[in-house]
């Protein structure tokens, strides 16, 4: 009998914890937007937008491991709301600087390296979120359920990312920065108040190691299975390498020569088509092989960029940036099924730390290395070369990996 494929929405704290999902995504992909445009428009250099990812990731990367045995010592959700409120506090931090009384009595290199810091935080901030939320929606959902409760995750994460960069470029163009500011605001603190609605989960891994024996026991896991070890690493290089969307303000106001408007089009688009892609997952699974798919999903994504980045007409170029991320949407969800399945409820925290080192914060790093190849070798041969260097990987992970092609998900969680 074919699964309800809204099974995982009866679940009462999963919608909370949905609703913390979306309007935290909402407000940190409306902030990215605004900083973003604002960065470049003062320093017209590419590079800064790359050191805007630097900043967030080195702190999210550097605290990983640590907040994945942390995660699985305490309790989820008082860390959640720890991490909302430390989330808002910068980004009110963020409002305050950029206001014109404020901001106008600044060198311009002082703010922006203030920015940089406050950024920082932020990371630090997600370094902790991440293995707290994975862990906690595996409380919250029966195993079965996982690749329903994983592909409505994404769903939201998703459709959060269609309306937050189109509201973002639009509320920027229209309102400014300081007004958008206001709106990020009102969406964390939303997040903040869903938290409240799931209750205290008490930890279920008492660690009777030191610190260092649990978190190596936790990486030895990792790297033992050859599952999410070849998952993690296939995605790791392929969003460092195919990171091009952070390159959209530039190619939004030096090659198509569009206002904050259409870029904020232009950051939804990978969205769109990741929602549109994964409603129709809910009633499609990918997971029948799920390595075959995996391989052909990032294939299409390296096209996409590739297009992307050759691309000098506006509504084509919406239109490969739509492609990229239907095409990148069935890889977060192969990935975070496996992750789901594979992953003992007592090692989810620590687990989740190491996706975070490999994943959560590949986009930042790969953010940096678009700002930086675009300033060594132009925009436009930065994306191509990274769509490239993508398919590349693609095509050296197959090599390496044909046993898994063939096999089903229950095949391969016995591996």
């Amino acid at each position: 009998m074919k699964e309800d494929p809204y099974i995982a929405l009866k679940y009462p704290e999963f919608r909370f914890f949905l609703s913390m999902r979306f309007f935290l995504t909402m407000a940190y992909q409306v902030q990215a937007v605004i900083i973003g445009w604002y960065v470049y428009s003062i320093t017209k250099n590419p590079l800064s937008l790359g050191f805007i990812g630097l900043a967030e990731a080195l702190p999210a990367i550097g605290i990983a491991l640590y907040s994945g045995y942390i995660a699985d010592k305490f309790d989820k959700v008082i860390l959640l709301r720890y991490v909302m409120a430390i989330m808002f506090l910068a980004s009110a931090a963020l409002y305050a600087i950029t206001l014109p009384s404020i901001a106008n009595q600044m060198h311009t290199n002082q703010l922006i390296w203030l920015i940089y810091a406050i950024i920082f935080i932020i990371g630090l901030a997600r370094g902790f979120y991440a293995p707290s939320a994975f862990s906690l929606m595996g409380i919250i959902i029966k195993r079965e359920h996982y690749p329903n409760s994983s592909t409505w995750n994404s769903s939201i994460w998703q459709f959060a990312s269609i309306t937050g960069p189109a509201l973002g470029g639009l509320m920027y163009g229209f309102i400014g920065i300081n007004n958008s500011f206001v709106i990020v605001l009102v969406f964390l603190a939303l997040s903040f108040s869903s938290v409240f609605f799931i209750k205290k989960k008490p930890p279920t891994f008492v660690p009777k190691d030191s610190i260092v024996e649990s978190l190596s026991a936790g990486l030895k896991f990792v790297f033992s299975n050859k599952i999410i070890v070849g998952a993690l690493s296939l995605d790791l290089f392929s969003v460092f390498f195919g990171g091009a969307v952070a390159l959209i303000p530039v190619v939004a106001q030096e090659i198509l020569k569009v206002g904050a408007e259409q870029f904020g089009f232009m950051r939804a688009a990978p969205a769109v088509g990741a929602v549109i892609t994964m409603f129709a997952m809910t009633h499609f699974s990918p997971m029948k092989k799920p390595w075959r798919n995996l391989l052909f999903a990032i294939t299409g994504f390296a096209l996409s960029i590739i297009c992307f980045g050759l691309s000098r007409n506006y509504y084509l170029t919406l239109f490969f940036l739509f492609l990229e991320g239907a095409f990148d949407s069935v890889s977060v969800i192969i990935r975070s099924t496996l992750l789901q399945v594979l992953t003992p409820d007592d090692m989810r925290g620590r687990v989740s730390a190491v996706n975070s080192m490999f994943i959560g914060s590949s986009n930042e790093i790969g953010q940096f290395e678009s700002g930086l190849t675009a300033r060594l070798m132009g925009t436009v041969p930065a994306i191509v070369f990274g769509g490239c260097v993508t398919l590349c990987v693609v095509g050296i992970t197959w090599f390496k990996t044909k046993a898994f092609v063939g096999k089903n998900l229950d095949e391969l969680s016995g591996e």
